[in-house]
C-alpha cells in the first residue's frame, strides 16, 4: 500500500516537472473572487501541467504584476473582462511593458467598453461599438442567438488540436488588421454577424463600418480568439468572450452525447501563449570552406562555404529542448545591404536539427552576413545573424595566365618584337648613312 501510494505521488511530481512552459511556471490570474469557480476546469487542467496559480482580483494593490522593471510571474491571465476600473498597476502601458519583458498574456473581452478595449487598438484589432456581440441563427438550436457552436476547420491553425469538437462561444468579434504579427486562431462562422441585442445601436455599426472599412461586421473574416506574437518572442491572446473558458461550455453538449471542444480548446490555446507548443530556437550556428572544419577569419571571392545551424524545439512533456528537422522551408540570405545569395537551408540528413547548404561566394569583396529571418504563423521567429568579411584574391592568389587574355597577350608581344625590330633597322640605318659619308670625304 505504501508502495502504490509512493508511485502516485511520483506520477504526481513528475506531471509536474516536466510539463512546465519554455517561459516559466508562474501564472497571475486577475478575476473576480465570486467567478473563480465558474472556470474550475480550466484552471485545474493549468495545475496539473505544473503551473504555479496566483489569483488575485482585478482592483486589488498585490501582488503586482512589475516590480523593480522585473516581472512577477511569467504569465497573466486576465478574465476580468467586465471590469472598468483595475488597479493602477494593471494600465495599458503596464501590459506592453509586460510584454517587451517576455511575459506572456491572456486577455478576455466583453461587450462593454472597458481599459482593455482601447489596449486592443494597438495591437492591430477593430473592435465593434459596445453592445454589439457576435449572434448567429444557424444552425438551429434552443441556445440564444449569441451563444454559438463555432466548428473548427481541420487545417485552421497549427495551434489547435487535430478532430477538435465545435466550440461554445459568447462575446465579441472583432476585425483583424494587416499586422503580419497577428495570429488567427479562431474565426467567427460565415453566417454570423455583430447586432444590437446588448444595448447597442444599429447606426453605430453602421458608423463604425463606414469609417473604419471592416465591411458590415459579418462573416468568416471576423476574429473570436487570436493571437499575437511579438519580435521578442512573448505571446499576448486576445479573446473575445472568457465564457470560452468557463466550465458551462466545457461541460455543454453541440449535439446528443457530444462534448464540446471548450475543455481542449482551451488548453491548447494556453499552451500556445505560455510558450509551450510551436517554440523553436537556433542554438548555434556554424560556418566554414569546404573540406574544412574550422571557421575562416575571411573569406575569398567565389570561395565555397558551407553554412549550418542548428535548431531545437521545446517539449511540454520532458520539458527539454530537443533537435528539430521539421522544418522544410527555411532560407539563408548572404547580404551586404541586398542579398547577394538567398538558398534554401534544409536538413541535414541522420542529423537530427541540423541544417546546411554550401554556396559560392559572390564575385564582390565586402562585409557580409549570414542571416536566418525565419517567420511563420504561430510558430517561433527564428532570426540569427553572423558577420564575415569577403576579400579579394591575394596578388598570388590570381592565375599566372588567362586564357581569356590571350588576344591581350599576343598584342603586347607583337607590339614588342615590332618595336625591337624597328629600333634594329633604324640604327642599322644610321650606321650605313655614316660610312657612306666618310668614303665620301675621303
Amino acid at each position: 500500500m505504501l508502495f502504490k501510494s509512493l508511485l502516485i505521488l511520483a506520477a504526481g511530481l513528475s506531471g509536474f516537472v516536466n510539463a512546465k512552459s519554455s517561459a516559466g511556471d508562474s501564472v497571475l490570474v486577475v478575476v473576480e473572487p465570486s467567478k473563480v469557480g465558474d472556470y474550475s476546469i480550466f484552471f485545474n487542467s493549468l495545475k496539473e501541467k505544473g503551473y504555479s496559480l496566483t489569483f488575485r482580483s482585478p482592483k486589488e494593490e498585490s501582488p503586482v504584476i512589475i516590480k523593480d522593471d522585473v516581472p512577477s510571474f511569467s504569465h497573466v491571465v486576465l478574465l476580468a473582462s467586465e471590469t472598468k476600473n483595475f488597479a493602477k498597476d494593471i494600465t495599458p502601458q503596464s501590459l506592453v511593458e509586460l510584454l517587451s519583458l517576455n511575459s506572456n498574456l491572456i486577455v478576455g473581452l466583453s461587450t462593454k467598453q472597458t481599459t482593455l478595449s482601447s489596449l486592443a487598438a494597438e495591437f492591430s484589432l477593430t473592435l465593434p461599438p459596445p453592445g454589439t456581440p457576435l449572434i448567429s441563427y444557424f444552425p438551429e438550436r434552443s441556445e440564444p442567438p449569441s451563444v454559438i457552436p463555432i466548428t473548427v476547420p481541420a487545417t485552421s491553425s497549427p495551434i489547435l488540436s487535430k478532430n477538435l469538437s465545435p466550440v461554445w462561444y459568447s462575446g465579441i468579434p472583432f476585425a483583424l488588421g494587416d499586422n503580419p504579427l497577428l495570429v488567427p486562431i479562431l474565426n467567427a462562422p460565415s453566417e454570423s454577424f455583430a447586432a444590437e441585442v446588448d444595448g447597442g445601436s444599429a447606426d453605430s455599426i453602421v458608423d463604425a463600418a463606414e469609417k473604419g472599412g471592416e465591411g458590415l461586421w459579418a462573416g468568416s473574416s471576423l476574429g473570436v480568439v487570436t493571437g499575437f506574437q511579438a519580435t521578442t518572442g512573448a505571446r499576448i491572446t486576445w479573446v473575445g468572450g472568457v465564457e470560452v473558458f468557463s466550465d458551462e461550455f466545457a461541460k455543454k453538449e453541440v449535439s446528443k452525447g457530444v462534448k464540446s471542444g471548450n475543455a481542449e480548446f482551451a488548453q491548447d490555446v494556453a499552451a500556445w501563449t505560455f510558450q509551450e507548443s510551436l517554440v523553436l530556437r537556433v542554438d548555434k550556428t556554424e560556418h566554414h570552406l569546404v573540406n574544412a572544419t574550422g571557421p575562416s577569419e575571411h573569406y575569398t571571392t567565389n570561395d565555397q562555404i558551407v553554412y549550418s545551424a542548428y535548431i531545437s524545439k521545446f517539449n511540454p512533456k520532458t520539458s527539454t529542448w530537443e533537435p528539430y528537422s521539421g522544418i522544410k522551408d527555411m532560407q539563408m540570405e548572404f547580404t551586404m545591404l541586398d542579398p547577394h545569395i538567398r538558398t534554401s537551408l534544409l536538413p541535414v540528413p541522420g542529423v537530427p536539427g541540423k541544417y546546411s547548404v554550401t554556396f559560392r561566394a559572390p564575385d564582390r569583396h565586402g562585409v557580409f552576413k549570414f542571416v536566418i529571418d525565419y517567420k511563420r504563423k504561430g510558430w517561433t521567429h527564428l532570426h540569427s545573424s553572423t558577420t564575415a568579411p569577403v576579400v579579394p584574391p591575394r596578388h598570388d592568389g590570381y592565375p599566372r595566365f588567362l586564357s581569356a587574355a590571350w588576344p591581350y597577350y599576343t598584342g603586347a608581344i607583337s607590339t614588342s618584337i615590332g618595336f625591337f625590330l624597328f629600333s634594329a633597322i633604324w640604327l642599322a640605318g644610321d650606321i650605313k648613312e655614316s660610312k657612306k659619308k666618310g668614303s665620301k670625304s675621303e
